[in-house]
């Protein structure tokens, strides 16, 4: 008769070699990461603990963050695709009004996931479509929205390279949207 000594022992084994098979495995996959900004009406009205709080609770984690004053020639530059568009002064003009907090977010599927929290461009429509995205709740307008995130795996790299520069030196020269 096996004492049960020997028995939770291999159980031990087993369960040790589960979760170093399993870690391993995890641990070699990527989160996705995203670019996120709070924007200067958001700062300026107070709801920064509010949507970083929401953030959480929807399962991302603020990989990285800080906050930037951002002059004319860098909003210029992040927003350079729109530079022909009739909104482009407007835009460098809010963006330039206050400080902004850039994050980066990582979780499964970041990008599709924090535009779905964020809800339409539009603040105004979010109200109707969206009531419980952050542009709902924080946002004015379709360009005082509160947030920004990146649109597609490839902005998110250029736009994360752009406010975190230690983190990588490829930076894609386009940019898709707000």
């Amino acid at each position: 008769m096996r004492t049960p000594f020997v028995g939770f022992s291999c159980i031990l084994v087993l369960l040790a070699f589960a979760s170093a098979s399993c870690s391993s495995t995890y641990g070699s996959m990527e989160m996705e990461r995203t670019l996120a900004i709070i924007k200067p009406d958001g700062l300026i009205g107070n709801y920064t603990d509010d949507i970083k709080r929401t953030i959480v609770e929807y399962g991302f984690t603020i990989f990285k963050e800080k906050i930037v004053q951002l002059d004319q020639a860098t909003v210029e530059k992040f927003y350079a695709e729109h530079s022909s568009k009739g909104f482009f002064s407007r835009l460098t003009k809010y963006m330039t009004s206050g400080p902004v907090l850039a994050m980066i977010l990582e979780k499964d599927n970041a990008i599709a996931d924090w535009r779905a929290l964020m809800g339409p461009t539009d603040a105004s429509k979010a109200k109707i479509t969206h009531p419980h995205s952050i542009r709902a709740r924080c946002g004015l307008d379709i360009e005082r929205n509160c947030v920004h995130g990146s649109d597609s795996p490839k902005s998110a790299q250029r736009e994360i390279s752009f406010f975190f520069k230690e983190l990588s030196a490829d930076v894609v020269a386009e940019h898709d949207e707000l």
